[in-house]
């Protein structure tokens, strides 16, 4: 029997990985809704094989690491694929993207997958507890799944069961967002009171990752129908700030994690650690084992293809508080010097001058042509933990208390219902890890950060300068996690997609100190042919310099240009020749490919995109 059961395991195993690593194919809509080899048959006898069929869900969640096509990124280098719905926002608003030529819609053979298990997993005979929680495993998938699809087209078909080539539902019109939203939250909240509320890991869905999950989505749902006009929800958005409000003092109140360190250092050790198992800040993690080869690609965010963006350096604070862009002369302050004194998260995230790869001999040095405020958030110094391409082994954030908090100061002050008490059991724990004042409510709403209220105009009333410093907070605290995106198109502040974002100020062509060590180590010139702006360094000067052209021999241009000529802020070349350009509401939504249509005529794109 033991025999028996093991053989059984293990086809479950390779069946189910089957079923998850099925190819999609966007030229045939059938192929979206398979008929299935595996049945109710070779499946769901035991609460094991319901574990052994949700581990495949798991690749849908993986962890982020980048701020792809927002204002985070000062330019993007390299190309990113549209494959699977990812789309950058880049190329969305230099009118790259059309009904004709974008991709996506095509992944629900996953969704499929998820609800060929809700209809069967009731069959498995064991405790009902034991098979809730898988069940509710699976419901958070589910609403996973949907949740993304809003996020790109709003109104989406809602099914919740698999489909065959032959059901007439594969043509149904597309279900309103009000529908969809509420089927997501009825999953999450089934999730939510069924699923385990086990830590011993932290890679597997807890009851806790589904608050984290649902206080994202009720978050976001509830400041997009305050903001979007053209959803006509408006009067629908505070249920879903309160549910917001509630999902996270479960976790807050549990007892169970915690705001974890007291310098910069514990904050950066949360994204460059080979282990988070024992950190109490982590609510879901992305785990890393070289022994068994688990690991990410996380190398890739220094100097590889982008840099951070000027106006992300422009919103961490000075250390006592204060903003950034009221110091005097802000806008004229180079790398090295405007790292002094600023918010330590800063020196977490952004490279600065003389921070080191164990490796190497020689400090890091800008890269200009990407902007220059390289991304070490998630970049480990230790060498041994960086192995090559998608070989790195940390552990990463999923779901972390970190957002949690502030998930619950801002839902509360876009309630109108924050008080100070509020503040300081959220956004202020943070600012206390790392050493920085506290924010104080009435302060901040009645010396309001000009720069900010210019930078997010649609904020208004009593709570509005404590609202923006949430959002500088959340921008800082949470920036290279992949949100930075939805948090721009929530708060209707989507024209930040098409900013000509820079880097760092260089004030004269000629070498510079970039590593802090008093002697030049990068030179910027105007081409190979022009050495003036170094004349007067001696050769062994010369040699020891990393060099950026404005321009190469034959006059072409090097990708980057300084925005006063011989000197400014670096920018970009690729925003001269492809002007950017936010369209609203359009852009804060994706175009359903053009085959699609033809295939299912009841579909509609969403907001005239035609």
């Amino acid at each position: 029997m033991k025999r028996i059961n093991a053989i059984h395991a293990i086809i479950l195993s390779v069946l189910s990985l089957y079923i998850f690593l099925l190819p999609s194919c966007d030229s045939d809509f059938m192929d979206l809704y398979p008929k299935t080899e595996i049945t109710d048959k070779e499946f769901f006898y035991t609460v094991s094989d319901l574990e052994t069929y949700t581990n495949g869900f798991y690749s849908y969640i993986p962890a982020t690491y980048a701020d792809y096509g927002s204002d985070n990124i000062s330019v993007h280098t390299g190309s990113i694929s549209n494959d699977q719905m990812i789309v950058s926002m880049d190329q969305v608003v230099i009118g790259n993207i059309s009904s004709s030529n974008i991709k996506g819609w095509d992944n629900w053979n996953k969704l499929r997958s998820i609800n060929f298990f809700l209809v069967n997993a009731g069959k498995a005979t064991g405790a009902q507890a034991d098979i809730n929680h898988y069940i509710g495993i699976a419901k958070f998938f589910r609403a996973k799944f949907y949740f993304e699809k809003v996020c790109f087209y709003s109104d989406v078909p809602w099914y919740n069961r698999p489909l065959e080539t032959e059901d007439e539902l594969l043509y149904k019109a597309a279900d309103p967002r009000s529908l969809v939203v509420d089927s997501i939250l009825s999953d999450l909240q089934f999730a939510v009171e069924n699923i385990k509320p086990d830590l011993k890991t932290k890679t597997r869905i807890n009851r806790y990752a589904a608050l984290a999950f649902m206080a994202r989505i009720c978050l976001h749902e509830g400041t997009y129908r305050k903001y979007h006009q053209e959803l006509n929800l408006t009067d629908s958005y505070k249920p879903f700030l309160e549910k917001a409000v509630w999902a996270c003092e479960q976790i807050m109140n549990s007892g169970e994690f915690a705001i974890t360190g007291s310098n910069g250092a514990a904050y950066g050790a949360l994204f460059t650690s080979p282990a988070l198992d024992s950190n109490k800040e982590i609510i879901l993690q992305q785990a890393s084992n070289k022994d068994l080869g688990i690991s990410n690609n996380t190398n890739t965010v220094l100097n590889w293809q982008w840099s951070l963006s000027r106006s992300l350096m422009e919103s961490f604070l000075m250390a006592d508080g204060t903003p950034f862009t009221q110091v005097k002369g802000y806008d004229r302050k180079t790398y090295t010097e405007v790292f002094e004194n600023r918010d330590p998260r800063m020196a977490e995230t952004i490279c600065y001058p003389g921070f080191k790869r164990t490796e190497e001999s020689l400090p890091e040095l800008p890269s200009i042509k990407s902007g220059g405020y390289g991304q070490i958030k998630y970049f480990a110094k230790d060498e041994a933990l960086r192995g090559g391409w998608n070989l790195d082994y940390t552990s990463l954030p999923i779901f972390r208390l970190g957002e949690t908090v502030l998930i619950y100061a801002e839902a509360k002050a876009e309630l109108g219902t924050l008080a100070q008490t509020d503040l300081d059991n959220s956004l202020n724990r943070l600012r206390d890890r790392v050493g920085m004042p506290r924010l104080d409510m009435n302060k901040a709403n009645t010396t309001i950060d000009p720069v900010l209220a210019a930078y997010y105009p649609n904020v208004s009333g009593e709570n509005k300068g404590v609202l923006l410093e949430i959002r500088r907070e959340r921008r800082v605290e949470l920036s290279c996690e992949g949100l930075r995106a939805n948090d721009l198109k929530r708060w209707a502040a989507g024209e930040h997609f098409a900013d000509n974002n820079q880097g760092i100020y260089i004030p004269y062509l000629g070498a510079y100190d970039m590593s802090g060590d008093g002697k030049p180590d990068l030179a910027i010139l105007p081409s190979p042919d022009d050495t003036t702006p170094i004349a007067h360094l001696t050769d062994e000067e010369k040699k020891n310099l990393s060099y950026y052209y404005l321009k190469t021999k034959d006059g072409a241009d090097e990708g980057f240009y300084l925005s006063e000529g011989t000197k400014g802020f670096v920018s970009f070349i690729a925003y001269q020749k492809n002007p950017r350009t936010f369209v609203s509401p359009l852009y804060y939504y994706l175009p359903i490919p053009k085959q699609q249509l033809l295939l299912n005529p009841q579909l509609k794109q969403p907001f005239g995109w035609e």
